[in-house]
């Protein structure tokens, strides 16, 4: 039982060392960079999108005002001519600008807050790229280089037996044991 337990943590070992060498860590940070580019490109583009519904709810605002300035006028000739008739019409295309500038200024008011919650978040996704870019080139450069290839001198020299006698008498000498 023992000797079971103890050759499955060998395996498990050599298993998690393989997965060790199989996950680089600067190939699964290139992945992190390509992923928050993704979400960085996406949450550009619906940033873009929610840029053109402001400016396409703000347009049809001042059309609205502007048609409501126009039949302010006609009110204003319908009663100075003593024309209700006339004038209940025009009260009611009023009554159903006001209700829908009404919706238009709530809408205006969540898509802002979505646009604003949306820049900060891209914002933070920003600097969590920015951060995950130094990680890249950090390893890049701590990334260890190939050795150069270094000459080394021939190992097998041939030392004649002189030379081997006549550095024996020299470090007896030094060591004073002549």
């Amino acid at each position: 039982m023992a000797l079971l337990r103890r050759f499955s943590r060998l395996v498990l070992a050599d298993l998690h060392a393989l997965l060790d060498q199989l996950e680089e860590p600067d190939i699964l940070l290139r992945q992190a960079v390509r992923e928050m580019e993704e979400i960085l490109g996406r949450q550009q583009q619906q940033h873009k999108q929610l840029l053109r519904e402001l400016a396409q709810i703000y347009q049809r605002e001042d059309e609205i005002n502007q048609a409501q300035a126009a039949v302010e006028h006609e009110l204003d000739l319908c009663f100075e001519y003593g024309r209700e008739s006339i004038a209940r019409p025009l009260l009611k295309r009023r009554l159903e600008a006001q209700c829908v500038l009404r919706l238009l200024a709530q809408r205006r008011d969540r898509v802002a807050h979505s646009r604003g919650e949306l820049e900060e978040s891209i914002a933070q996704n920003r600097a969590r790229l920015e951060s995950i870019m130094g990680k890249v080139e950090l390893l890049a450069t701590d990334k260890p280089q190939a050795p150069a290839a270094e000459t080394w001198p021939d190992m097998a020299l041939a030392i004649r037996d002189q030379q081997v006698e006549i550095e024996l008498l020299r470090e007896k000498q030094k060591r004073g044991l002549q």
